[in-house]
């Protein structure tokens, strides 16, 4: 998997995966794995497990690797397979009023991210990621870099929160200073780059936005670094705020980015600049939040609203 350069991410749930497979087949011998294994496990993900569409392919996805890359099967005529339904959901948005209730019951960093995340509709993983570099003040956007499917787009920068991030980022600069001071710990860089550029894992352009307060150790190399804060610190923290405000919807982080979207369209800017800003591949994806826009463009009145 490294050598196919998959993301860490990728290579946990492949493996996830691979060990859920082995326990279906009862640690039958590699060597004996056939085909119909492999159909029957997907079959039994959605007649059983009743998994969502989107995790039966991840399976498949993974399963399909190990046979193809590991076993040397070829996997043909998948027409056998019972697929998972898809249902048509709909994103959970929050109102304004509800963003400002739940913000008011954060602080700190995560009071930060959060209102990064909607004022630009980042994904979780794209906000944490953000170095010092991805800042651009003077065209007030943000550099998101190897986002979903590894592609690099421009969103924007809440003005509100500028002179918030300068505050941040003084405090950070310390703890960079710290990191720097007697050849300290460094920052992951991606690729090659650390390799081509030697000191650039020092540079302050190269730092996370939001590092975190504990070194950790880089499950590929085995050095001690700097990472960026951990998703679940800001996932619960979101959770206590959405409960605190006495919001009953299934609100997460990325209900953030769903709002951004949706309040966007609400405000009449056109679906193509909305799917530039979000990086979304296909329009259609972006389409959906047409669905969820408060202000109806048909006009059109409940007949309860005219007794």
């Amino acid at each position: 998997m490294r050598l196919r350069h998959l993301s860490l991410i990728s290579e946990k749930a492949y493996l996830s995966w691979i060990r859920q497979f082995r326990a279906y087949v009862n640690d039958k011998a590699c060597g004996r794995l056939t085909e119909q294994d492999l159909k029957s496990f997907l079959s039994f993900l959605a007649v059983e497990k009743k998994v969502a569409a989107a995790t039966q392919r991840l399976a498949f996805n993974a399963l399909l690797f190990f046979f193809r890359n590991i076993l040397r099967i070829e996997i043909l005529g998948m027409a056998t397979v019972v697929p998972s339904r898809v249902p048509a959901r709909l994103p959970v948005v929050l109102t304004r009023e509800e963003i400002v209730k739940v913000f008011s019951h954060l602080q700190g960093p995560c009071l930060l991210m959060t209102r990064l995340i909607y004022g630009g509709g980042l994904r979780l993983e794209e906000c944490l990621s953000l170095r010092v570099k991805d800042i651009d003040f003077e065209r007030n956007c943000l550099v998101v870099r190897g986002g979903k499917g590894n592609k690099d787009r421009e969103t924007v920068l809440p003005e509100k929160v500028i002179h918030e991030i300068n505050r941040h980022l003084l405090k950070v600069r310390a703890l960079y200073e710290k990191d720097n001071a007697a050849n300290g710990a460094a920052v992951m860089i991606p690729g090659a780059l650390g390799r081509k550029y030697v000191n650039v894992s020092h540079d302050w352009g190269w730092y996370w936005v939001f590092p975190s307060e504990s070194l950790s150790v880089d499950p590929i190399s085995r050095a001690v670094m700097r990472f960026h804060i951990y998703p679940t610190t800001l996932q619960k923290a979101f959770r206590r705020a959405v409960r605190a405000a006495g919001i009953v919807k299934q609100a997460s982080v990325h209900t953030l980015r769903h709002s951004f979207a949706t309040h966007l369209i609400e405000r009449g800017y056109d679906t193509r600049t909305v799917q530039e800003l979000l990086g979304h591949t296909k329009v259609s994806t972006t389409m959906i939040y047409t669905h969820v826009a408060r202000k109806n463009k048909l006009g059109v009145m409940s007949p309860v609203d005219a007794l």
